[in-house]
């Protein structure tokens, strides 16, 4: 089974109120340092504008190229439910290495602001699944925009599109997730458009 996320872009606000969320049911500290991130796309101009968000957790990709990355095994992919894992004890730390932020094409591995800080980054609350709980982020979210669950249920119910507005599938590592897509305008369909990330944002 893989477990994996589905995000109907055409909710969401962009509130923010998932990486709030995220962060304190974690504890993740105040600082760079975000398992859940929101860009925002912005295309075309007055009178017509176009705005779309992106939510961007781990997506616990079917083949992660952060896995192999890492020199001393501190990131695994769960066998019963294909969630990727990090063992912070054993992280190097960012210092002495960032090879698994640099291999993630979707930079979903996090680093706080402290002296060689160790990789963190969403683990899709794994801890929840057990006592039938989805992820906070989920449960959080006030426009129901989020969802997660095994994927073959997940495009049962909303449909098989793998791409959206600022996102695309990169079929080398897998990306498991769902998207309901905010097309944007056919006038402003081939403009890409400028994207600025949320105010909390991986180290760079």
């Amino acid at each position: 089974m893989q477990l994996g996320i589905y995000f109907d872009q055409t909710r969401c606000t962009g509130c923010y109120t998932c990486i709030v969320a995220c962060k304190d049911w974690n504890d993740v500290p105040a600082g760079p340092a975000a398992w859940m991130r929101v860009s925002t796309i912005e295309k075309g101009k007055y009178p017509n504008p176009f705005v779309a968000y992106l939510a961007q957790p781990c997506y616990h990709c079917s083949n992660p190229d952060c896995v192999p990355a890492c020199p001393v095994n501190a990131i695994t992919k769960r066998k019963e439910d294909g969630i990727v894992m990090v063992d912070r004890e054993a992280c190097l730390g960012y210092d002495k290495c960032n090879a698994c932020l640099e291999a993630c094409p979707y930079r979903s591995p996090q680093f706080g602001a402290e002296k060689n800080a160790k990789m963190q980054k969403c683990d899709l609350c794994a801890a929840r699944w057990p006592e039938g709980k989805k992820p906070i982020c989920v449960e959080g979210c006030p426009m129901r925009a989020l969802d997660a669950g095994p994927m073959e249920e997940l495009k049962k119910k909303y449909g098989t599109a793998q791409e959206g507005e600022g996102f695309k599938f990169v079929a080398k590592t897998g990306p498991s997730v769902v998207y309901k897509p905010k097309p944007a305008p056919k006038e402003l369909a081939k403009d890409k458009g400028s994207l600025s990330t949320a105010p909390i944002t991986a180290r760079q």
